[in-house]
């Protein structure tokens, strides 16, 4: 599962089907309750020491934790959450009373633009050609969430169900992990828990957004209606509508019922090819209603 260095999304451009269904799951806070910890405990303490942040703290991470957990953004590429939530804590009345400056990092934005695969591999990179002072800063940041997780992160099992919905794919699907987080932490957390064994690769960050993932891996190879993607973040929803595939929903602080409706009930459909049509747009217009797109400060 390791990725080629000249184009990292090559493994997934070469995938080749076994079986007539193709099935995406997303990682964090869909197959693993990891969403919580490693914002909370990861990102968002390296966010306030990384980027000078420590006059503003309690409104950095209310800005953190609502971009990446409580929002339609839940779930989106690391770099993209710096900007955003930066954006969202320069406007605030208490930051401007505070004279506090928040970085604008321009030189991020500009990478953002014209860069999908979106990790440290590819920010490393453009930092040595251009050693430009705010890739520094997001790479620093970078480097030390991935150390935290790596110290932080462990004994979080798969939700109930997940274990026992991989079993009944094998044989029928080709089963692949599409997620923004880097490689080295969604293979260390599917082999610890022993799950590994069930997918045929995993896509991560280094391998480019959501969509391209889908894009590359199954499009084209299987029909549209064969293809499922499973998440708990819209952006999940965005890469399967993108794509033209279809999508299940992780309802954000109903998992288990979402697991547990998934392997009753959804992936039965699904393989039985009544899962689009009515039953997927009631899923999804539910999903829809649970996170908003505001932070509560501007409401």
């Amino acid at each position: 599962m390791t990725a080629n260095k000249a184009d990292p999304a090559q493994i997934l451009k070469d995938l080749k089907p076994t079986r007539d269904f193709f099935i995406g799951i997303d990682s964090d806070g869909c197959v693993f309750d990891t969403m919580e910890i490693k914002h909370k405990e990861c990102f968002c303490p390296n966010f306030i020491n990384s980027f000078g942040l420590q006059a503003l703290s309690k409104y950095a991470r209310e800005a953190w934790e609502f971009v990446n957990l409580y929002s339609k953004t839940r779930g989106c590429n690391r770099f993209p959450a710096i900007i955003r939530s930066l954006d969202l804590l320069r406007e605030r009345l208490e930051t401007k009373a505070r004279g506090v400056e928040v970085p604008q990092l321009n030189g991020l934005r500009d990478w953002m633009k014209r860069e999908t695969k979106l990790g440290n591999p590819a920010l490393k990179a453009e930092l040595e050609h251009s050693k430009d002072s705010d890739l520094a800063m997001a790479y620093a940041w970078s480097t030390a969430v991935n150390e935290s997780v790596s110290k932080i992160v462990r004994n979080v099992p798969p939700f109930p169900l997940v274990r026992e919905s991989l079993k009944d794919m094998q044989g029928k699907a080709d089963v692949v992990v599409v997620s923004q987080t880097p490689l080295e932490a969604l293979s260390r957390e599917w082999e610890e828990h022993d799950i590994d064994g069930y997918i045929r690769l995993i896509a991560a960050q280094e391998m480019g957004t959501k969509t391209e993932h889908i894009a590359f891996a199954a499009k084209g190879k299987y029909d549209d209606h064969k293809i499922l993607m499973v998440g708990d973040a819209p952006g999940d929803l965005e890469a399967a509508k993108k794509n033209g595939v279809l999508y299940y929903p992780i309802n954000p602080g109903h998992e288990e019922a979402s697991w547990r409706r998934f392997h009753e009930e959804a992936l039965g459909r699904f393989f039985a090819g009544t899962y689009a049509g009515a039953y997927e747009s009631a899923l999804i217009e539910e999903f829809n209603g649970y996170l908003p797109e505001l932070p509560p400060w501007r409401v």
